[in-house]
């Protein structure tokens, strides 16, 4: 039995060297073969990116084609009048409002450095959390990566464990949507309103999708608890049977996991990202209660209806539902539409609004903070490209 055992901890042993043996490469032809993979990445971004725009530009014109085919006209005068008569103090305090939630993921983020042993100011996180939004917000899948980078730089850790703490957030900001997405659907349950088949339908898909996404963020979080030094190698020994390549690729994953995942470990620390997950999406609540007393529409709504509209636009920017078919605008349309009886003109000005608070209010703050960092926009694109074949190298 001690004979086998040494056979195959020696034969783990040769594969793991041999798949070091194979990949050696001469460093110029490594770098090329690098620089390369990074280009193709990058360019199948957005050429992904192209092609959703495309499909979005396609959907509104099946859009307008639809109505059109009911016999009912687009008032546009109707729209370009709740565009127009926006209360801009009320405009002021949501973008204001909206502003804060990033120092507030900021602040989450300072937690999870701390089993880390290192510290980055505030203002610094804070600079760094709107330049990745920005960047993910104008390039992309591929910007996302720009802030765990730009972070594990400032920290001065390695750009796998602040992958990790990124997952972690994402879980958070889940658990945090689909809970106002549960109380959403009670309320207007509860409301007993006149809803069509296909939006009732949806309704209880989307209760569905919710329960199970959350089952699958608490296995998440317990995972990250569990990952471990002895728990990896445990796992790493159940792996033995994989090729050199793949047992190194994940033994890299699980190490950078079990490192970024330090702070759920630790009660007082799970207890700041809770605390700080509840503070960011009451922000984000009050910057919607605000934008939704711009309009003579929504002025007269009341703050469980906020939180029932910020329940659904979450829920579908993130989830694909049927009937829906997810995103912020449609998502808002849909729900003023249906739910709120707006018309469709009302709506859409007001979705249009919507849409420029969640996403586009970050990108001038973003260019600035990149400007007081020295960057240009060359380099925050070459930053997405540098992190991409390394977040690929652990997935």
């Amino acid at each position: 039995m001690i004979r086998s055992s040494l056979e195959s901890k020696i034969y783990i042993l040769q594969r793991t060297l041999s798949g070091y043996q194979l990949d050696l490469r001469p460093s110029r032809t490594r770098t090329r073969w690098l620089r390369t993979r990074c280009r193709v990445s990058t360019q199948l971004s957005f050429r992904r990116r192209s092609v959703a725009l495309v499909a979005l530009a396609v959907l509104v014109l099946l859009g307008i084609l639809a109505v059109r085919a009911r016999g009912t006209s687009f008032d546009w005068n109707l729209f370009l009048s709740t565009v127009r008569h926006v209360s801009w103090s009320w405009l002021i305090a949501a973008i204001l409002l909206m502003l804060l939630t990033y120092v507030g993921r900021a602040l989450r983020w300072e937690v999870m450095l701390r089993p880390l042993g290192r510290q980055v100011s505030l203002a610094r996180l804070t600079s760094d959390t709107a330049i990745g939004f920005m960047a993910a917000t104008l390039l992309g899948r591929v910007g996302e990566l720009v802030r765990p980078y730009l972070i594990s730089a400032s920290a001065g850790v390695s750009f796998s464990s602040q992958l990790a703490a990124w997952l972690l957030e994402r879980v958070l900001d889940l658990l945090a949507v689909l809970l106002i997405f549960g109380f959403a659907l009670a309320r207007v349950s509860s409301q007993g309103l006149n809803l069509g088949p296909g939006l009732r339908w949806t309704l209880h898909a989307g209760g569905y999708v919710a329960g199970i996404a959350g089952l699958l963020c608490f296995a998440i979080l317990m995972a990250f608890r569990n990952i471990g030094e002895f728990t990896r190698k445990r796992i790493m020994g159940g792996l033995s049977f994989l090729p050199a390549k793949y047992y190194i690729r994940s033994n890299k994953m699980l190490s950078a996991f079990s490192q970024g995942a330090q702070v759920t470990r630790n009660p007082s620390w799970l207890t700041l990202l809770a605390i700080y997950t509840a503070l960011e999406w009451v922000l984000i609540t009050a910057s919607y209660a605000a934008l939704l007393r711009c309009f003579t529409a929504t002025r007269a709504l009341k703050i469980t209806d906020v939180v029932t509209i910020l329940g659904f636009i979450a829920f579908g920017s993130i989830i694909q539902i049927p009937g829906i078919g997810g995103g912020l605008q449609i998502t808002a349309i849909v729900v003023l539409t249906e739910v709120y009886r707006l018309s469709l003109e009302s709506a859409s000005g007001i979705a249009l609004f919507i849409w420029v608070l969640t996403l586009l209010v970050v990108v001038p703050v973003g260019l600035a903070c990149a400007l007081g960092q020295r960057m240009n926009w060359r380099k925050i694109r070459q930053l997405a490209t540098e992190a991409l074949p390394k977040e690929e190298e652990l997935a």
